[in-house]
């Protein structure tokens, strides 16, 4: 598949998707939030990815969005309601946060507004010295978006949370470390390298059908009222991976003192109880 605003390659199991507007500082407009949904159906398909680094071209990650549309720029939609309405980058969140695959976000620069939104949903937030957050939606007169206010307070607490939207300046990423919005900050040089080394440790070592699954489990237990419910679904979980031919390998292999070669596919080796989930309907 071409792509005209992002470019993906794949090296080595992992696939590396890279915004590429690098003349607008990555703005997103409606192309690209398309072409991301087609990239992440691409990945999701293809067992050869086993984890996904999200990176910008140029000096920024995302500058949000691209605002060359002046004072209608979040206007623009015309012919649905405010009931049929489904914002963008929503559509690009929720896709990812049914991935099966590890999602390593390498902040490179500037990612305010749907630039770090966008991150919220991945596994892994690694940053460079050179990179500014900022969820700027106040300072702009709208609302956060791509489901930012359910993916924000359960990453960082309420509190954060709540500062950084309330506020809408822009900070540091030592300040997204102290408040663990990202895991590490790293030199810029060092950046894309950190990532490959933590993507690749995810490939070489584990079942890509533990990892989806573990993924899955731990994003849609995020809302469970009670740890039963974790009870039930690892219950299911061990059950049939326990039984895997991955399952035989791993013990195998840490007995034989070799590295593991696990075979269990994503797209066809799901146990029978996945997906276990039913996504609500987006209208009443």
């Amino acid at each position: 598949m071409t792509f005209e605003h992002i470019r993906y390659d794949v090296a080595d199991g992992v696939g590396t998707l890279t915004l590429h507007r690098p003349e607008k500082l990555n703005a997103v407009n409606a192309a690209m939030l398309d072409e991301l949904i087609a990239a992440f159906d691409l990945i999701d398909a293809d067992d050869g990815v086993r984890a996904v680094i999200v990176t910008g071209a140029g000096r920024a990650f995302c500058a949000g969005a691209d605002l060359s549309a002046g004072g209608q720029t979040f206007a623009r939609e015309r012919g649905v309601t405010a009931e049929e309405h489904r914002d963008g980058g929503g559509r690009v969140t929720l896709r990812i946060f049914d991935l099966k695959k590890p999602v390593i976000a390498a902040i490179n620069g500037p990612a305010v507004g749907f630039g770090v939104t966008l991150t919220l949903p991945m596994d892994v937030r690694l940053a460079s010295t050179a990179a500014r957050l900022g969820f700027v939606f106040a300072r702009r007169g709208v609302v956060p978006e791509a489901a930012s206010t359910w993916f924000l307070p359960r990453l960082v607490g309420i509190s954060q949370a709540a500062e950084w939207v309330y506020t809408g300046r822009v900070f540091s990423a030592e300040e997204a470390l102290a408040g663990r919005l990202v895991s590490r900050v790293v030199a810029p040089e060092a950046l894309l390298p950190t990532a490959r080394e933590l993507a690749r440790e995810i490939a070489d070592n584990t079942s890509a059908v533990s990892v989806a699954l573990a993924r899955q489990m731990m994003w849609k237990l995020l809302g469970a009222e009670h740890p039963m419910a974790g009870h039930r679904l690892d219950s299911q979980g061990m059950f049939w991976t326990g039984r895997s031919a991955d399952a035989r390998e791993g013990v195998t292999s840490f007995l034989e003192k070799r590295p593991p070669r696990f075979t269990g596919r994503p797209s066809t080796d799901m146990p029978p109880f996945y997906p276990w989930w039913s996504p609500p309907s987006f209208t009443p």
